[in-house]
């Protein structure tokens, strides 16, 4: 038929059909399967949260959503204004055109809120501030606010990428010594139960008395803050607080539980720590060596938000065996402690008093005060007093069926059980070797070494959220590696003093400085000196030592529920979304929890009367493992590490990320800023340049620096 055919003509009064929205471009395995990522869900934006784009032209198709700030970054300005074109499937989308007066205002209030002009990356020009997102083109200085684009004050977490409105001191801010030491001491106090309750879990499983616990306690004091010091100086340079990690939580007490432990006689604190000491030495070595030599930068490569978020929430899902049925032992003083700082730290939190959200700030001390002083009325009312029986006794000496009955809460409940601090010296300093000469055994340095590398993981995660709450700019590949390095060391000096587990940034950290909106470097130095006075005074360690054991478990129930909770945060670089991401997430959440559970129940038998507590049999692997070969020190390493829940979880996310096919976009790669634009930015430059000038002496050490 002939198209001037009168019949084959369009139908007056109706619109033609609207044109196909061009596909998102396939990536290079899809063009050979077809597979079109606009249908199926897997790089969509919409999918995760992300905002719908309509079709852009050509010279605006390099601008990508700002992944950190969780918005579309600018696009540079057009030559005539032009309406707004059609949103698609009815999504509210930002153009960018010439503005008038008080567009401009509301700009400027934005660009200052998010410490970037739009979060593009830098082209050497001097364009941006905090670099988060991806490469993209600099803005146009002009940029008109969308209905749905105005000035937000985001709540209190700080999380959403806008740095100069929610933090009241950065990184190199130094407002005055008053101001400076209430708020370093505002940090470090927040950051109470991070600091001192490793400790009260390690020590009494290796057979230590309160006074063993005392010096521990001081001596974590003691080491957290001459580290802090270093890292602070000539590490990273974020203000990150050094402390005993609870990644090093479940190996020490898999090398505490092992079969060689079981059988001693005498004080086995001391024997243990030692082997401790030299595990936590040699793998502190490799860390270092993994660090300073440039490797980490390799392995950064691997290491991207949906490697960190399971790992780091692995290690906090781990102790639940621990948690709760040791919080049950008193359970009128454990959940109630519980429900207080859940109180505290949710209902309450937007409570301010003198300008400071006392109780989101302070929820673990404010609780485990209230807590403490409450228990200490009943203890003294009588409620935990039976007649005839002392808490000093053993169970194993007592005949009375009484007392046998009560003895468990005489020893929980009460809050004079413990004589740590009568017994404690006014000063003590803590001297490194004080425990003994460390003994070195491969198979459980093997172990450590293994742990170590799942800590620089850990930081590698905090040093990037911290950068973008404090800093300008996140810091270079080669400042990773030097923090990285220099943990090693810090952990060699904790390995030195015997703290019983190894020293790493604290990831709780994080939260603390988008909480108080503190990140001056000055007054993490300071709160740190404070620190190393504090562990002088041996009272200090006792004081903490005599905390009862059923608080002790209710806070960790409340720590480790935050790590797990603040590894899985990490997600909101990436597209959360994606199906691509949510089953390698569940698959390493699943695995890591699962596995070890194989490896810890092998070869154990219902009726099996085992030596340790219930809340320990999961670190006794080493004895039963399925791994049973001739070479004994080889299956005490695959047993205990693959036992790991960590570890587990990071081998399977690491695996999957890097070999599934995605975009960068989709995998959130972090952003770390290059090389050669941090050099010629002097705000990049005063952020992480090395003081004192050392930086000039190293400067042929092109992987650990700027």
């Amino acid at each position: 038929m002939s198209n001037s055919d009168p019949k084959a003509r369009p139908i007056p009064g109706k619109r033609p059909p609207a044109p196909e929205s061009p596909a998102m471009p396939p990536s290079s395995w899809a063009k050979k399967t077809g597979f079109r990522p606009k249908f199926s869900g897997e790089t969509n934006a919409s999918d995760s949260g992300q905002i719908s784009l309509p079709p852009r032209p050509k010279e605006q198709r390099d601008a990508q959503p700002d992944l950190e700030a969780g918005r579309v970054k600018a696009t540079p300005p057009q030559p005539l204004p032009v309406p707004p074109p059609p949103a698609v499937n009815g999504a509210d989308t930002v153009v960018a055109f010439p503005a008038e007066n008080k567009d401009q205002t509301v700009v400027k209030r934005r660009r200052d809120s998010d410490g970037s002009s739009g979060g593009a990356k830098k082209d050497g020009s001097g364009h941006g501030a905090n670099g988060a997102g991806t490469n993209g083109p600099p803005s146009g200085p002009r940029r008109a606010a969308g209905r749905n684009e105005e000035v937000i004050d985001v709540e209190d977490d700080g999380f959403a990428g806008g740095r100069h409105t929610h933090m009241k001191y950065e990184l190199r801010d130094t407002p005055g010594l008053v101001p400076i030491g209430l708020y370093g001491f505002q940090h470090y106090l927040s950051m109470l139960g991070s600091l001192i309750l490793i400790p009260l879990v390690v020590v009494p499983a290796m057979g230590g008395t309160y006074e063993d616990t005392s010096t521990v306690v001081s001596t974590v004091l003691f080491v957290s803050g001459v580290t802090t010091l270093l890292h602070t100086s000539f590490g990273s340079r974020l203000p990150l607080i050094q402390g005993p990690s609870f990644v090093y939580l479940a190996p020490a007490l898999a090398i505490i539980n092992s079969p060689e432990f079981q059988g001693l006689n005498g004080n086995n604190f001391k024997h243990i720590m030692k082997e401790l000491q030299g595990a936590i030495i040699i793998a502190s070595a490799f860390q270092t060596i993994l660090g300073y030599s440039g490797l980490m930068s390799v392995l950064l490569r691997l290491i991207n938000p949906v490697v960190v978020a399971p790992t780091i929430a692995a290690v906090g899902l781990s102790f639940y065996s621990y948690g709760f049925p040791r919080v049950g032992t008193c359970l009128e003083i454990g959940v109630v402690q519980i429900l207080l700082v859940i109180m505290f730290s949710l209902y309450l939190r937007k409570i301010s008093v003198f300008g400071h959200r006392i109780f989101l700030i302070y929820a673990v001390p404010l609780g485990l005060a209230i807590t403490w002083a409450a228990a200490f009325l009943l203890t003294e009312a009588g409620v935990y007093s039976y007649k005839g029986c002392d808490a000093n006794i053993p169970a194993s000496n007592i005949i009375s069926d009484h007392c046998r009955k009560h003895i468990s809460r005489i020893k929980h409940c009460r809050v004079d059980t413990s004589h740590a601090l009568k017994s404690s010296p006014w000063f003590r300093f803590p001297y490194p070797l004080q425990w003994g000469t460390p003994v070195f055994e491969w198979k459980m340095a093997l172990v450590m070494c293994a742990v170590s590398i799942i800590s620089s993981v850990d930081s590698v995660g905090s040093y990037h959220a911290s950068s973008l709450l404090a800093a300008s700019r996140p810091p270079t590949p080669g400042v990773v590696s030097r923090g990285i390095g220099l943990e090693g060391l810090c952990s060699v000096l904790a390995g030195l003093w015997g703290t019983g587990t190894g020293s790493t940034t604290i990831t709780e950290n994080v939260h603390t400085i988008a909480v108080t909106k503190m990140g001056s470097r000055r007054a993490v130095e300071l709160g740190a000196c404070a620190l190393i006075l504090l562990s002088l005074i041996g009272k200090v360690g006792g004081f903490i030592a005599s905390i009862p054991e059923v608080m002790v478990a209710a806070l960790l129930c409340f720590m480790w529920a935050m790590l797990a909770a603040l590894g899985l945060s990490n997600l909101r670089y990436s597209e959360a979304g994606s199906s691509r991401n949510i089953i390698i997430v569940g698959l390493s959440l699943f695995f890591s929890l699962s596995v070890p559970s194989y490896f810890q129940q092998y070869g154990i038998s219902p009726n099996t009367n085992l030596s340790v507590p219930s809340y320990l049999q999961p670190y006794i692997v080493a004895t039963h493992g399925p791994f049973r070969s001739k070479y004994g020190g080889l299956n005490y390493f695959l047993n205990t590490v693959l036992s790991l829940n960590m570890v587990i979880a990071f081998l399977v996310a690491v695996i999957l990320d890097n070999t599934v096919p995605g975009s960068k976009q989709e995998r959130g790669v972090y952003v770390w800023s290059e090389t050669e634009v941090a050099r010629r930015e002097p705000a990049i430059t005063k952020d992480y340049e090395l003081p004192f000038r050392v930086g000039r002496i190293f400067r042929w050490v092109k992987w650990v620096g700027l």
